[in-house]
């Protein structure tokens, strides 16, 4: 929620803040990060006759027609012309008496928006339209935001200009290490991005090649990195009890399965144990596709847990899954003395036989986090 502080510093009222809030944007940084979704290019005219079909552009005419129809459904349609020799449709599916009275026949108005080959003709669906009277051209392409239902553009334009004018844009890169990369300041990027000067065109600003555009995927990636070993940095200083085991269960296992390892397998199985000896939490996804042998290795590294006097719970997301594990873990552990139970989180009652919760040779299945597994009776040394 916007503080009050950041409300009255931006001027904006208890209503934009609500529809700001739905877009998480809480302070005046969020919102000089709030980067438009596309231009829109209101800087000149374009004669009807010469608008292309399927670019957005602006159009300037005098109504000419303006009725309501009702196939195939209630619409505005509007013709207006400019002289050139070629009319265009605008066509609101829903709109308002406001929209009536500034569409009314003999009004000059200008049209924003993407024409289109339609039922009526050349059209434009939803255009944008201002009265042409006494009103300049935009002197550089106009932001388009992403936004909500109640959250004009103009009001999220004046807001996020605001929010740039009151903002200290201190750059956080040397200028050495800028000058190297060849990259903009962040205050030049982010004003360029949301007032780009004349000379910029909509490819230029829209193909993402821009240095300001460079420039702020480098500071979003910097950052990606940077987070990602503050995480690294945390969780090697976490503690761990270190699981080496002594190969006499996993030995069993492989002797007794028909298939052999893959090379694949042997090496994930390798890296996991040795992650699991060390002395901070592991920090590891195993990714395959379906069959590509997932369980075993899994297996085998619930066995080396037990080897070392843990005890392992596996956790699947779906009771058919869990059942499915369970029957497979039970097939391969319990002719090695190994004690294999399924615990579902939609049991309402305590289960016939149960691993003792302190045993360090129970292998415990459960579907989902919300699960037995969680209950304060039952205490793991390890999740597999």
């Amino acid at each position: 929620m916007m503080s009050p502080e950041t409300q009255k510093q931006l001027k904006i009222t208890d209503a934009s803040a609500k529809k700001l809030d739905k877009l998480n944007l809480h302070t005046a940084w969020d919102l000089v990060l709030h980067l438009p979704l596309r231009y829109e290019d209101e800087t000149h005219i374009m004669p009807i006759k010469d608008a292309p079909i399927g670019v957005p552009c602006q159009v300037e005419g005098e109504v000419i027609h303006q009725e309501v129809t009702f196939k195939p459904r209630k619409q505005l349609i509007v013709q207006i012309a400019d002289g050139s020799g070629s009319v265009l449709f605008l066509r609101f599916i829903h709109f308002y008496a406001g929209h009536q009275k500034q569409t009314a026949v003999g009004k000059r108005i200008r049209a924003v928006g993407e024409i289109k080959h339609g039922f009526y003709g050349d059209e434009m669906i939803h255009p944008k339209i201002r009265d042409a009277e006494g009103g300049g051209l935009a002197e550089s392409l106009t932001p388009v935001y992403p936004t909500v239902n109640g959250l004009n553009q103009p009001t999220l334009r004046r807001i996020i200009q605001t929010a740039l004018d009151v903002t200290p844009l201190h750059d956080t890169l040397p200028d050495a290490l800028l000058g190297r990369l060849k990259l903009p300041r962040l205050a030049e990027s982010l004003r360029l991005l949301h007032s780009p000067p004349p000379s910029f065109t909509i490819h230029q600003l829209s193909d993402g090649t821009l240095p300001a555009w460079q420039r702020l995927k480098f500071d979003e990636l910097l950052a990606q990195q940077l987070s990602m070993r503050l995480a690294r940095q945390k969780r090697v200083s976490g503690t761990a009890a270190a699981l080496r085991g002594d190969g006499t269960l996993t030995q069993a296992l492989r002797q007794a399965l028909p298939f052999a390892l893959t090379d694949a397998q042997e090496k994930v199985v390798s890296e996991i144990c040795r992650d699991m000896a060390q002395t901070h939490p592991m920090h590891r996804l195993l990714q395959g596709d379906v069959g590509s042998g997932k369980t075993i290795v899994a297996a085998l590294s619930a066995l080396t847990a037990i080897e070392s006097g843990a005890q392992v719970a596996v956790m699947a997301p779906t009771e058919i899954l869990a059942e499915q594990h369970f029957i497979k873990f039970k097939q391969w552990l319990e002719p090695l003395g190994i004690e294999v139970v399924c615990l579902f989180g939609s049991l309402r009652k305590k289960p016939k036989t149960k691993p003792k919760p302190n045993s360090p040779t129970a292998a415990s299945k459960s579907p989902s986090a919300r699960t037995p597994c969680f209950q304060t009776a039952w205490r793991f040394t390890i999740w597999a």
